[in-house]
């Protein structure tokens, strides 16, 4: 598979939106993209530029830089220099009628600075639009997304369980991680949509420092080196026999995510608790995953599976204490935290080939957090998974 999209399948993509454009808001004339990642998903390269798309089947993407590197990059014709938005505006029309815009991205500041030069009628979001255009994979994305996935699984279940070492500390481990996941392929970076969220690894805890608080939306925990990097590893924990090894990474070849998390009990073995939370999650995932087929509702699903659970599993599921997360599984693509999720007020239905990341984790007093990730692709038959499936807790 090229690493390139060919041009069809980038024209397919413009279609795709347009035609979901005319469904969702039926007067519109205009949109503008300015993220990156967005820009990447229609064109086939990220520079700093403004992609244009008209509804009548026009589409201008205009960068300020790199130029060269775009055309390089991009099969695309419709490839221009600007300096601004000035530029911007006198080469595809400052005329802009019904405009939509990334409002998750662009700020007021952007904003006032686009109403300088084009003349917007009014001004709507098209990031749900867009979002769940996304959702639904094409074969070149899947490829990339299940090539990540191989890579993935191997690194969690081959490699990682030999650099396990008593007395090193999370943040050497971290080191080591992303040292070798560079080393398979991982593209340096896992991209988040959720506003300022960073991570470079993921999250890495020994013991009990995966039940710690963090504001990072996910059941997971972590200490981090300090409070300015609050999801590195810790330089202070130190592993130690029968301490629990907490490790919930993304990664990603070529601009798509997969998404893991594997367990492993260093010098010891799990008790009954632990064994027990473990497959309790592993049993979820299982169910969840055998109903990821298209027509599926999310919200009905996850409020099926959380009526099967008993009111003990229930605690500390999903997160630990009060700090409880209220979904099972996200979208994931070229960003980690996509559409769809499982959870409440998600009604639009599964369609096929979309990409889910299956989340059930538990938290154990006095051991960290156990249970399971994996991504799967929706088809007809169900959930197929794409990271190796619910791996049992590594004993080392």
């Amino acid at each position: 598979m090229n690493i390139t999209p060919s041009i069809t399948e980038l024209e397919s993509r413009l279609d795709a939106f347009r035609t979901a454009m005319d469904t969702g808001h039926p007067n519109w004339q205009t949109a503008i993209i300015l993220s990156k990642v967005n820009q990447y998903y229609f064109t086939g390269t990220m520079q700093d530029a403004l992609l244009m798309i008209k509804r009548g089947g026009e589409a201008f993407y205009m960068v300020r830089r790199s130029l060269e590197r775009a055309k390089n990059e991009s099969p695309l014709p419709m490839i221009y220099s600007m300096e601004g938005y000035r530029d911007a505006a006198a080469l595809a029309g400052a005329q802009c009628g019904e405009t939509y815009l990334e409002t998750e991205v662009v700020t007021v500041g952007i904003l006032e600075r686009l109403k300088k030069y084009f003349n917007f009628a009014s001004v709507g979001s098209l990031d749900k639009t867009l979002l769940f255009v996304r959702a639904v994979k094409t074969p070149y994305e899947l490829y990339w997304s299940e090539y990540s996935g191989s890579r993935h699984h191997k690194l969690l279940t081959e490699i990682v369980p030999a650099m396990l070492t008593e007395g090193m500390s999370e943040a050497d481990l971290v080191a080591e991680l992303y040292e070798q996941m560079v080393k398979h392929e991982y593209q340096g970076i896992s991209r988040f949509a959720m506003f300022q969220t960073e991570m470079v690894v993921g999250q890495v805890g020994f013991g009990e420092n995966s039940l710690y608080p963090t504001s990072f939306d996910g059941p997971g925990g972590a200490k981090g080196m300090y409070p300015a990097s609050p999801l590195g590893g810790n330089r202070e924990r130190r592993l130690k026999k029968g301490d629990l090894v907490f490790i919930d990474i993304a990664f990603a070849v070529n601009g798509y995510h997969s998404d893991k998390t594997q367990v492993y009990m260093f010098g010891g073995k799990p008790n009954k608790e632990t064994i027990m939370a473990h497959c309790g999650c592993k049993e979820v995932q299982k169910r969840l995953a055998e109903q990821l087929k298209p027509g599926a509702i999310p919200s009905k699903l996850y409020q099926t599976i959380m009526e099967g659970l008993s009111d003990d599993f229930k605690r500390n599921f999903m997160g630990y204490g009060s700090r409880q997360v209220k979904f099972l599984g996200h979208g994931i693509g070229l960003h980690i935290d996509e559409m769809p999720v499982i959870a409440k007020g998600f009604d639009t239905p599964l369609a096929e080939n979309m990409l889910l990341a299956l989340e059930p984790k538990k938290g154990v007093a006095g051991v960290g957090m156990v249970g399971v990730e994996d991504t799967y692709v929706v088809t007809s038959e169900g959930g197929r998974c794409i990271t190796g499936g619910g791996e049992d807790i590594i004993v080392i």
